[in-house]
């Protein structure tokens, strides 16, 4: 790398480290300024029991001084405290133990619906208008169109309850199928639509005509100029789609019980779990700058061409 690719990195690392102060601070306040607390659906607590779990987790203190030891923790410690709602359990280690799960679902999922989705969308700019093309279309339109948990429904009402083929719990063996299956469609057919069109422009492209009328295969042409040029913005959609498949489909995990990430973290949010939901929030965030900045630096690696300032 050059020194003007290595500044640029630089340059980004310090702007996501910002741009997840700022995710931090806006969670941080907004949370605090819902009406109610974490021990308010306690039952049958009393006050001065009230009052002295807010002491025990410092909820207590002026909100101000709650935050800067909040940042202080996370700089100094990588410490997002314990759970409010899983007593003994630090929010880390719960992020940590959902992740085992999400992260196997979702590098899965992203990674089905990626290679179907290019080869999808390029054998259907290939055959452009046919019957094939056509069917392609109208199946990815409605991928894309439908509901996270309208389809995890509808395949766990097939698959499960009718036929009986796969489990419902997504913690049993063989319980992730489905959960695979339904994260990755959407994506897999926005993919498609964006291979498609994007390998349709490239086609149209002179250097394109120039390499046929030289006489270079159709192969190469495919492979070697179309196809490489038409992955610039998969590149850019692919990023943040793995970061937010990774870290758990909030419905999906819902749906077939999966013990991932993102049940985590509905959980904490019905029950006011406040380290869990800045916990979560800030990994998400996290993963969502990361994938960005990598997809910038691939697009160096797909296309030379490009400069990053």
């Amino acid at each position: 790398m050059n020194s003007k690719t290595i500044g640029y990195i630089i340059k980004r690392l310090l702007l996501a480290v910002v741009t997840v102060w700022v995710v931090i601070t806006v969670t941080f306040f907004v949370m605090h300024a819902v009406p109610g607390g974490p021990f308010m659906g306690e039952k049958a607590i009393s006050e001065a029991a009230q009052k002295a779990l807010e002491a025990k987790y410092g909820l207590d203190k002026p909100l101000f001084e709650q935050y800067i030891t909040y940042l202080a923790d996370i700089v100094t410690k990588f410490d997002f405290g314990p759970s409010l709602k899983q007593r003994g359990r630090d929010v880390v280690t719960v992020i940590a133990d959902g992740m085992k799960t999400s992260v196997k679902l979702g590098v899965i999922a992203a990674a089905i619906a990626l290679v179907v989705g290019v080869v999808l969308g390029s054998f259907a700019a290939l055959r452009r208008n046919s019957i094939i093309d056509r069917i392609i279309m109208v199946l990815t339109t409605a991928f894309v169109s439908m509901p996270s948990f309208i389809m995890g429904s509808f395949l766990l009402i097939i698959f499960s309850i009718w036929l009986g083929w796969l489990p419902a719990n997504g913690a049993s063996s063989g319980g992730l199928v489905l959960p695979i299956v339904t994260l990755s469609l959407s994506p897999m057919a926005y993919i498609t639509r964006l291979t498609r069109s994007s390998m349709l422009d490239v086609l149209g492209q002179d250097y394109i005509r120039t390499a046929k009328a030289k006489g270079v295969s159709r192969m190469k042409i495919i492979f070697g100029h179309a196809l490489k040029n038409s992955l610039l913005p998969v590149i850019t959609y692919f990023g943040p789609m793995l970061a937010y498949i990774v870290t758990g489909s909030l419905v999906v995990e819902q749906i077939f019980a999966v013990p991932g990430i993102g049940r985590a973290f509905v959980t904490s949010i019905t029950g006011r779990d406040y380290p869990m939901i800045m916990g979560t929030t800030i990994i998400l965030a996290s993963l969502i700058v990361i994938m960005n900045l990598i997809s910038d630096i691939l697009y160096k690696i797909v296309d030379p061409r490009i400069t990053l300032e």
